[in-house]
């Protein structure tokens, strides 16, 4: 089991059905913003803030309130422009902080904890005397319930739900009570990962939570290629404007790889870690190949080189993958002459002779500086 956090939007929209309410808060990105909040009264004021699992968002700046309608894309941009890329967009409850409440429910051995306190909000911590915590059961519903005001039948609708939807983890820091119901001002649900089959499509891997805030643009293009995908494919941009390109293939490798590459100290000179394996095919490869691409383009370094290169695969199809690679070379062929780019490639495994030759060819018949080689030359000597 893998306890993974949903985004919040998706939290409150099932805890709210369950609850026989409809929850009215918008998921909006870069793309839909303009569009989603069209719908937004003009009579009501807003809360803006981050959705992509960060806690203690007040406290960071990451959560606004108490905003009009025609100012939530001015406060959405300042997330955007920190990197962020999932907002939540809500009406704003006004309240007093006496009217803050904390709940929890952790999934133990035992059984569901049950913590809960007449003070909740941003300084719980401080508060942590007045949290009391009990193993659930319909023996003590009733005095939980009383001691925080909800209605027993509401507290066992949460509890129940949080076993037939597989959440391992909830909490509402805080929420508030209004004419016997219960508005959650912050939700946050961790779910079973393991159990997104058997869950009914109450949530589904599209509404678990990833980290984007800080990614590169490159990044988010390779994490949404391996989301999509039996394949593996992993990027991290280390130095945009190093000189060091790496489209490796298979994780040891790889490792092996960049470590020979640091060992020569060129660690600062390295773009990019990127790597794939698991087998990927013609247009998987184009497409990963083309990210890297894109960041020797935006690279301001001289000497540029690109290192395609890994071991001798046991599966993967060297014919299939390099069809890919040099797809997504040949698109920018014009650009790599340009920058004198130097490719240096080092590969073996099925196929390895008509994808090395295919490889071989596309560098002679472009005039781009390279050199191409099999499993005869030890791994690290392609690195120089």
């Amino acid at each position: 089991m893998s306890r993974v956090a949903i985004s919040e939007h998706k939290a409150k929209s099932i805890i709210y059905s369950l609850l026989g309410q409809k929850y009215q808060g918008l998921s909006v990105s870069r793309d839909n913003i303009y569009k989603a909040i069209l719908s937004l009264s003009s009579k009501k004021q807003y809360v803006v803030k981050v959705d992509e699992g960060i806690k203690k968002r007040q406290k960071n700046n990451l959560l606004f309130k108490d905003i009009e309608k025609n100012k939530i894309k001015i406060y959405s941009q300042k997330l955007f422009k920190k990197g962020f890329h999932q907002l939540l967009v809500e009406e704003y409850i006004s309240h007093t902080q006496d009217e803050e409440k904390f709940l929890a429910i952790n999934r133990k051995r035992e059984g569901n904890m049950i913590f809960y306190s007449k003070n909740g909000g941003v300084d719980i911590e401080g508060k942590i005397r007045s949290v009391k915590s009990v193993i659930y059961s319909s023996k003590n519903l009733l005095a939980i319930s009383k001691s925080i005001g909800i209605d027993s039948q509401i507290l066992k609708k949460l509890v129940d739900g949080f076993d037939n939807y597989y959440f391992s983890f909830l909490e509402s820091n805080p929420y508030v009570l209004r004419k016997g119901k219960i508005i959650f001002l912050d939700l946050a649900i961790e779910v079973d990962s393991a159990a997104e089959f058997v869950s009914g499509e109450t949530w589904t891997r599209e509404d678990l939570i990833t980290q984007t805030s800080g990614l590169a643009e490159e990044e988010l293009a390779a994490k949404s290629l391996a989301e999509k995908s039996s394949a593996s494919f992993k990027l991290n941009v280390l130095n945009k404007n190093g000189n060091i390109f790496t489209i490796f293939s298979g994780g040891g490798a790889s490792i092996v790889l960049a470590d020979e590459i640091f060992s020569k100290g060129k660690a600062g000179s390295i773009v990019n870690y990127a790597e794939y394996s698991g087998n990927p095919n013609e247009e998987e490869t184009y497409l990963f190949a083309k990210i890297i691409l894109s960041l020797v383009r935006k690279s301001k370094a001289k000497e540029k080189k690109i290192y395609i290169a890994g071991g001798v695969a046991n599966f993967t199809d060297i014919r299939t993958t390099f069809r890919g690679v040099i797809r997504a070379l040949d698109s920018e062929s014009a650009m790599l002459k340009k920058q004198n780019v130097k490719i240096l490639v080092r590969r073996g495994g099925p196929h390895q002779e008509e994808g090395l030759e295919m490889m071989s060819d596309f560098l002679k018949e472009n005039k781009i500086q390279g050199k191409v080689c099999g499993p005869d030359v030890v791994l690290t000597d392609i690195i120089i």
